[in-house]
């Protein structure tokens, strides 16, 4: 069945996507950038990459981009996270921020690929 992709393959992107992200944003949130909005500025360019490498559907494309801007994020706030309150406590919220990374990460991967088309 030439032409057709593999399952795995698509769960492969997925997950080296995610992990990428989970890497970065562990390394984000103990660097020097991680007060400000600059990180945003390596995420969104690792988001296109992400997009760009992906040599799948578009669908395929979205959840790579989805599992790395929601690894992303989560890590980020997970590691960055030096309140009183047990973190725990705070997973709910810092879920919300991943889905809202997945989002971003969704759009960018999206772009990502559109550009690498061209």
């Amino acid at each position: 069945m030439r032409g057709v992709a593999h399952p795995l393959n698509h769960m492969t992107e997925a997950t080296v996507a995610a992990v990428l992200g989970a890497v970065l944003g562990g390394l984000s949130a103990e660097s020097a950038w991680a007060g400000s909005g600059l990180v945003l500025i390596p995420w969104a360019l690792v988001g296109l990459v992400v997009g760009g490498r992906t040599r799948s559907s578009a669908r395929t494309t979205a959840l790579a981009g989805a599992s790395y801007g929601f690894a992303v994020a989560f890590s980020f706030t997970a590691f960055g996270y030096q309140g009183s309150t047990s973190a725990m406590s705070r997973i709910l919220f810092f879920s919300v921020l991943g889905v809202i990374g997945a989002s971003c990460g969704a759009l960018l991967a999206l772009a990502g690929k559109r550009a690498a088309l061209r």
